[in-house]
């Protein structure tokens, strides 16, 4: 990721996608599909880096997988390597020059980077490199880690790795390509998913996500390791590890919304952990009404869950247009809620008179919200009960998921019964940390809860939820 923010989204947004391909002769396609399974990750930018073991071959472009890749492009992406990158800025301009992978040559040595996550020591590190003379083509704190790989070039490629890794602080699940190496790599803490599979032809794929694997139908085979270090090359897996963290630290928000529901992550699948925050929202918070329904899609498992645990009915009372693209047409003024409604329209008919409980996995700032439940009352919902199957959103995240600065988050500035309020709602309830971690089969101490308790697993920079202002020359 790069370091400098220009939007700022109603929900919380998806960090990026990683994938990569060793030994196969069609590796650019299957890194394509790979990223298109992970498409949710990032929608900004894409790009590809192939390598045949003597020339790297690269393209990268604004906008979705399809739009950024053709036909003709894929087949000048020669070679049995590859790695690829989906884009959302969570802390960097949007714009081509920091679109991934990077890729730099260094003494005649080509090393390629695709990242997911954010270094929190980045400002610290940019400033020490540019004095000792590095000069950066990018805000990217990816580009980063190709300078460190530099100073370190006379060792060898995994102790150079490891050398790097000791001087960077933060999230990272990052994969690197030489013209003969893959390699995937895990910070400490395992902040972000990397798995590792193989396809029948024995070639092996990283990616960030199963949903990955499932699409180029290549069999999981395990996790990266927190901390590990894992070289793919002509003589087959072989893995480092880096001095273990105090504890581990898996972003649990990818369970509650980022990650595609039918991909397994930290060991357990999305779909059934979702389902099981709303069987444990209706043991926490027990409500009378009509039926649940979510706002689709984000709140869709989550209501199944609720639906089947209290036996209330379940039903879409509001409907999502599939068919919205990009538009540079903006509504007026006056045009009211037009970007709500344009999405989900509710069911006038269905709903007028009825009590009813909507499902949502999260709320950031609240803004978006307000308008859906104003629509809702304007068609005549009698009663409105919202249940978040998180608990409330209070403090930014510095490892990769755009959360605004903790003054933007409303859990962070208003009690629960004030946003319930300011929402327009009936009744207002989160589900707690401790069922947010039942639900996810995991122990508590293996998650980051940051956004939920403020306890940071990795401190950052004091300057780093700063802008950067550029040069100075």
């Amino acid at each position: 990721m790069s370091y400098c923010e220009n939007h700022n989204p109603d929900r919380p947004r998806d960090e990026c996608g990683v994938c990569g391909i060793f030994g196969h002769k069609d590796a650019a396609k299957l890194t394509y599909f790979g990223l298109y399974a992970l498409q949710h990750r990032g929608q900004e930018s894409a790009g590809i880096v192939t390598g045949d073991g003597d020339n790297i071959h690269q393209f990268r472009g604004m906008g979705l997988v399809p739009e950024v890749f053709s036909e003709e492009i894929l087949q000048s992406l020669t070679g049995h390597l590859s790695i690829g990158h989906v884009r959302y800025s969570t802390t960097g301009e949007s714009n081509v020059v920091n679109a991934q992978p990077f890729t730099a040559t260094h003494l005649g040595c080509t090393l390629s980077v695709a990242h997911n996550g954010n270094l929190v020591n980045i400002r610290a590190l940019r400033e020490e490199l540019e004095k000792e003379g590095s000069i950066f083509q990018s805000t990217m704190d990816s580009e980063v880690v190709v300078h460190l790989m530099a100073r370190h070039s006379h060792l060898d490629f995994a102790e150079a790795i490891l050398k790097t890794a000791a001087k960077i602080k933060g999230a990272y699940s990052m994969l690197l390509m030489t013209r003969k190496k893959l390699v995937a790599v895990r910070d400490p803490n395992g902040f972000r998913p990397l798995c590792l599979g193989k396809l029948n032809n024995g070639s092996y794929v990283v990616a960030s996500e199963t949903c990955a694997l499932d699409l180029i139908e290549a069999a999981y085979i395990r996790d990266i390791e927190p901390g590990e270090i894992l070289i793919i090359d002509e003589n087959g897996l072989s893995s480092q590890y880096m001095e273990k963290a105090e504890r581990q630290s898996c972003c649990i928000f990818e369970h509650v919304y980022f990650a595609r529901p039918d991909s397994d992550i930290f060991g357990y699948n999305v779909y059934q952990s979702r389902k099981r925050m709303g069987e444990i929202l209706a043991r926490e918070c027990k409500v009378d009404a009509d039926f649940v329904m979510p706002f689709p899609d984000s709140g869709n498992y989550a209501a199944i869950g609720y639906s089947q645990a209290s036996g209330i009915p379940l039903e879409m009372g509001v409907i999502r247009n599939h068919y919205v693209g990009r538009t540079f047409i903006q509504p007026t003024q006056s045009m009211r809620d037009f970007s709500v409604r344009v999405k989900l329209n509710p069911i006038r008919t269905f709903l007028e008179g009825k009590r009813v409980i909507i499902i949502e996995d999260s709320i950031i700032r609240g803004t978006t919200g307000r308008s859906r439940v104003r629509s809702l009352r304007d068609v005549g919902v009698k009663e409105i009960h919202m249940m978040i199957s998180c608990p409330p959103t209070r403090n930014p995240c510095y490892y990769g998921i755009d959360f605004p600065s903790g003054g933007e988050l409303i859990a962070n500035a208003k009690t629960i019964e004030e946003i319930r309020d300011h929402l327009g709602l009936d009744s207002l309830h989160y589900l707690s940390i401790e069922g947010l971690v039942e639900a996810t089969g995991n122990s508590a101490d293996s998650f980051c809860l940051a956004c939920f308790n403020g306890d940071y697993p990795v401190a950052p920079d004091q300057e780093f939820h700063k802008l950067f202002l550029g040069s100075t020359c």
